[in-house]
């Protein structure tokens, strides 16, 4: 079930890469900056993915990020997920899970939690994502927030 909205970002594309066959599967590696805020928190965030193309055209793909607030709050995300192409260029989207580390206070609550990201990509290599906290099958809001 997903439990409250953690943030939100949106910037560009930096670089794509084509990175050595495995077998026979093509990575391409893509890297990203943008901003946006996390728990209330203003953050940039600085990240690079590799990504292949599954059998059927699905997208798969793995990540991690650097986000940092204005007065050196870190978090260390990582994470995958799975997306489809739905138009020309780099217009995709992607359903994102991952975790994070971070030693902030402000943002602690990153570490305690999974999240899910809605990863939306626009032809011209704009991006955007929203993050939502992922607080288990089984249980209710009342001990989500009780967990808090």
């Amino acid at each position: 079930m997903l439990g409250d909205r953690l943030g939100e970002s949106a910037g560009r594309i930096t670089g794509v890469r084509i990175l050595p066959t495995e077998g026979e599967q093509v990575w391409i590696e893509v890297s990203f900056q943008g901003s946006g805020n996390l728990l209330g928190q203003e953050i940039a965030d600085t990240g690079t993915y590799r990504q292949s193309i599954r059998p059927g055209g699905v997208l798969y793909g793995e990540g991690h990020v650097l986000m940092m607030s204005p007065a050196g709050d870190l978090v260390d995300w990582i994470g995958g997920g799975v997306g489809r192409p739905t138009g020309p260029g780099y217009k995709a989207s992607y359903g994102v899970f991952g975790t994070a580390q971070t030693k902030s206070e402000k943002l602690g609550r990153l570490g305690e939690v999974a999240n899910v990201i809605e990863y939306e990509v626009e032809e011209d290599g704009s991006y955007r994502w929203t993050m939502w906290e992922w607080i288990g099958g089984g249980m209710s809001e009342a001990q989500a927030a009780a967990a808090r």
